[in-house]
């Protein structure tokens, strides 16, 4: 047993869509929820911030005495995942490799789109992913920046989000994809409208679900389940408005928050230079 929560964090309210699948899989569990809204996207940043931002986000959940870290961000995933592993001795959880599995076996016709932010695609890291699966799938990538800060402001159904979308999908609807990997974890919120584009034949691949079995298998390998007769307990901190957070927040995960806290995350950077000065940037 261990009591401890699990740690999550996003670089804003896109990493709620992998709480929600946690939320309903594993009822037993406390969650501790990061959302970094201030410094929102993360995926217009170069992979130094990303890296420097990442590193600020584990050790603020540390902090929480959290017994498992998962990193419910692609950009953070696809930017610092090698450098992470390599500094923290915690279990950790990412979004691509979980991703990458689902969408091998869902496609027929081996056409796959990937779209995701900027700094995501420019990695390759979900093409390498899904390569090492199945080397005969045929990968078309686009990166579509506007969609994060579009959710950000809770703007998921509107003629204006319809017509961006249009202009970012139709290139690989033109492809013939039959399955369409939404490399973001704030992309499930916007995917009435990515489905209206894309049409009924394009299967949308979120890897939120799949990440949240794989958090139930390492718990169960860990043996670090919590104990069932206590009542679970999540709590919610952003680096921006916490209005704004409880708001949308909310409307994510389709029930109140209560007691959303600020974190001044800038405070945790003295730890990182200390943990990152044996790190290569490359």
């Amino acid at each position: 047993m261990d009591n401890r929560p699990i740690g999550v964090f996003d670089s804003g309210f896109g990493g709620l869509t992998v709480l929600y699948e946690l939320s309903k899989l594993l009822k037993n569990e406390s969650i501790v929820y990061f959302g970094d809204n201030g410094r929102a996207p993360y995926g217009t940043k170069s992979k130094e911030i990303v890296i420097k931002y990442t590193f600020q986000d584990i050790n603020f959940l540390l902090n929480q005495d959290v017994k498992m870290i998962v990193i419910a961000c692609n950009t953070a995933s696809a930017c610092s995942l090698s450098k992470v592993k390599n500094c923290f001795d915690i279990p950790l959880i990412e979004v691509v490799e979980p991703g990458a599995l689902s969408v091998a076996k869902t496609t027929k016709n081996k056409k796959v789109g990937i779209i995701g932010t900027t700094a995501t695609i420019n990695s390759g890291v979900y093409e390498r992913a899904i390569k090492k699966i199945n080397d005969n799938i045929e990968i078309f990538v686009k990166a579509c920046p506007l969609f994060v800060p579009l959710v950000e402001e809770g703007w998921w159904e509107n003629d204006i989000v319809e017509m961006i979308a249009k202009e970012y999908l139709n290139p690989l609807k033109k492809q013939g994809i039959d399955t369409l990997v939404l490399g973001c974890t704030h992309y499930p919120l916007l995917e009435e409208i990515i489905k209206k584009v894309m049409g009924e034949d394009v299967i949308l691949v979120s890897s939120a679900l799949e990440i949240a079995k794989s958090v139930k298998e390492l718990i169960k390998e860990k043996n670090i389940e919590r104990d069932s007769e206590i009542t679970p307990v999540y709590r919610y901190y952003t680096s921006d408005c916490v209005d704004k957070f409880e708001n949308l927040g909310q409307s994510i995960l389709k029930q109140k928050i209560y007691s959303v806290q600020k974190v001044d995350i800038e405070k945790y950077w003295a730890l990182v230079n200390l943990m990152t000065t044996e790190v290569t940037f490359t």
